[in-house]
């Protein structure tokens, strides 16, 4: 086994390394449409450095595509897929990661309940291939059940060898929707525990209902709410979203 990269408050940093495997970072966070403290956002996310941002309730409406692009700017990202068109869910990428194809994908609407969608796509980082989806399920427990379902058969279309998927699940670990993703699925934050746990809400923190998950193969290093990482404050974690992000270092292998 490789050893493990360098890290800062016990959480490892974004490598290449010799056998082509990569090393990344994925944050997941509910941004709440940028309604909160956007100057904060943006550090919070700057501070995570991550090499993919999956993010849920960005920017939907008026000139998203302006609100969009401004966060990608101040987070030192770039955007990839997603917003309006996946109706939420987003993907950012630092420059390190190469987009090989991405879609956003719309699910079926449930009269009364507002749509959802997937944000996808295929990265190449370092040697590896991944396929990434941001996701935002349903509050409804029917149709957030049949959602995790559309989940795992989108991320399995990806057809990548290996996949990653985080978002807000507005379930609890118990619950259904829950359970039907981690029990095909690796539970990151279950693998690696790291940081915090909880992630709703900010200023009281007792429920975990976001969260990464990834296929088999991908070695889950670290993973939770960076209440610890270097550059990440309070202050900025209670400004900036109704949500506590999650952020997890994964090792990817190279792609054969």
């Amino acid at each position: 086994m490789a050893e493990r990269p360098e890290t800062a408050a016990g959480f490892p940093q974004s490598a290449t390394e010799s056998d082509g495997s990569a090393v990344i970072r994925v944050l997941s966070y509910n941004i709440r449409s940028m309604r909160d403290d956007r100057a904060a956002l943006a550090r919070v996310v700057r501070a995570c450095a991550p090499d993919v941002a999956l993010i849920q309730e960005a920017p939907r409406f008026f000139r998203w595509r302006k609100a969009a692009a401004a966060l990608a700017r101040e987070s030192e990202l770039v955007y990839a897929t997603g917003g309006a068109t996946a109706c939420g869910p987003m993907i950012l990428t630092s420059l390190r990661a190469h987009v090989e194809r991405a879609e956003d994908v719309l699910l079926p609407k449930t009269p009364g309940l507002h749509r959802r969608g997937f944000a996808t796509a295929v990265l190449r980082i370092g040697g590896a291939r991944l396929g990434v989806l941001s996701a935002h399920l349903s509050l409804s427990a029917a149709e957030r059940y049949e959602q995790a379902g559309l989940l795992l058969e989108r991320l399995a279309l990806l057809d990548a060898p290996h996949a990653v998927a985080g978002g807000d699940v507005n379930d609890r670990p118990k619950g259904r929707s829950f359970r039907r993703l981690a029990g095909s699925l690796t539970d990151a934050w279950q693998a690696a525990p790291w940081g915090g746990e909880y992630t709703s809400t900010p200023h009281d923190p007792h429920q975990r209902i976001d969260g990464v998950f990834t296929t088999s193969g991908v070695e889950v290093l670290a993973c939770g709410v960076p209440i610890d990482l270097p550059g990440v404050r309070e202050a900025d974690l209670l400004a900036a979203s109704d949500h506590l992000p999650v952020l997890a270092a994964l090792r990817v292998p190279a792609a054969s």
